[in-house]
């Protein structure tokens, strides 16, 4: 094996389907066109296969896993092979009793979504009844002693609530608050107008986080993940292209990320069709921007490129329209004048109420 390309996380998204219909969700635009998800017995199959790879770590995310009713099966599963497992979760639907099974069947931890500091502005922004169904989730996991992280993905709308929410993963008993900044890809990019904060509010958020970080140092670890579109430098998508996560979709496709397959000229594989340790070595679409080859002069000449791996192809692509481009988050880059233009654009347009094009089965709907 070539350890230079060892996975160690194994991203399974469930399915796209969702109860909820946040505006930044990372699913793609079209996700109601894609194929029938793929069926149990192939999960438990690829997480044998992800664990002889050397996968140590599963992530069961979606849409919302929780509509899976084999969800039972695939914790026990991943249970024996001792695989950790965390269940990335907006809490709609559970009850106590399954969370309770999960628990049994060796589930290792849970991370719940939260959108607001309070219900009216949370269940605004989710487009759903859900926050008072939230706090009620955190408390049983916290009951059940499996550790709890408290997500906000942070933006215009609820980054000036950053004491509110570190106030509220203290009242819930949060192991981790893990306050991350929209990414501008899939249905964030869309609404990227509406979501992109300021500088000078990601800045105050920053501050209010590093002090909260300091104050709660053995407790509760708080993360702060800055935008891309506020960063002198890219970050190392997902650790770089194919170099420790396997992501795979509802459908089945094995992919270096979330929305590797929108990146036109690729071409990913299917589980069900093709093992998994022959993917991640040998596939096309993994290999295509792995090692220096690919890196455009801009990159290659720059000694971050060990460090950033030319950044995001997934943001190089849908902000430039060439997946070889640098990162245009990164200040070298000879299209990040398109960045300071959204920034620009964020800042004339602060205070002012946009709508979101929200997430629906069918495409988008604005509210």
């Amino acid at each position: 094996m070539n350890n230079e390309y060892r996975p160690y996380t194994l991203i399974a998204e469930l399915t796209y389907r969702c109860p909820l219909r946040c505006p930044y969700c990372s699913n793609p635009l079209g996700y109601a066109g894609y194929g029938n998800e793929i069926d149990t017995d192939t999960w438990l199959r690829v997480f044998q296969e992800a664990e002889a790879l050397g996968v140590v770590h599963l992530n069961l995310t979606g849409g919302e896993p929780l509509l899976r009713d084999d969800l039972e099966r695939l914790i026990e599963r991943a249970s024996r092979l001792e695989l950790y497992t965390n269940l990335i979760t907006s809490g709609m639907p559970l009850t106590f009793g399954r969370l309770s099974r999960f628990a049994a069947l060796g589930l290792n931890s849970v991370q719940v979504s939260v959108q607001s500091s309070g219900p009216t502005e949370s269940d605004r922004i989710a487009g759903a009844p859900s926050f008072h169904r939230k706090l009620e989730v955190m408390q049983w996991v916290a009951s059940l002693e499996l550790p709890l992280t408290m997500n906000v993905v942070l933006h215009r709308d609820n980054i000036d609530e950053i004491e509110e929410l570190i106030a509220l993963a203290e009242r819930v008993s949060a192991d981790r608050l893990e306050l991350a900044n929209a990414q501008y890809l899939g249905w964030a990019l869309k609404n990227r107008v509406a979501l992109l904060p300021t500088r000078e509010q990601v800045e105050t958020a920053r501050t209010i986080a590093s002090k909260a970080r300091e104050r709660l140092r053995g407790t509760m670890e708080v993360i702060f993940v800055t935008p891309n579109y506020y960063s002198v430098h890219p970050k190392p998508c997902m650790d770089g292209w194919g170099r420790r996560f396997i992501v795979v979709n509802p459908e089945g496709l094995a992919l270096p990320c979330h929305l590797a397959h929108t990146l036109p000229g690729l071409r990913f594989d299917n589980v069900t069709k093709r093992d998994l340790a022959d993917i991640w070595h040998h596939s096309d679409g993994f290999n295509e921007f792995r090692g220096n080859r690919w890196l455009p002069d801009v990159c290659r000449n720059c000694d971050r490129h060990t460090k950033d791996f030319g950044g995001c192809r997934c943001q190089a692509f849908h902000v430039t329209g060439n997946a070889c481009a640098t990162d245009p988050a990164c200040s070298l880059s000879p299209d990040h004048g398109l960045i300071e233009s959204a920034r620009s654009q964020a800042s004339q347009s602060a205070g002012v109420p946009i709508l979101f094009e929200y997430r629906t089965g069918r495409g988008f709907s604005q509210a």
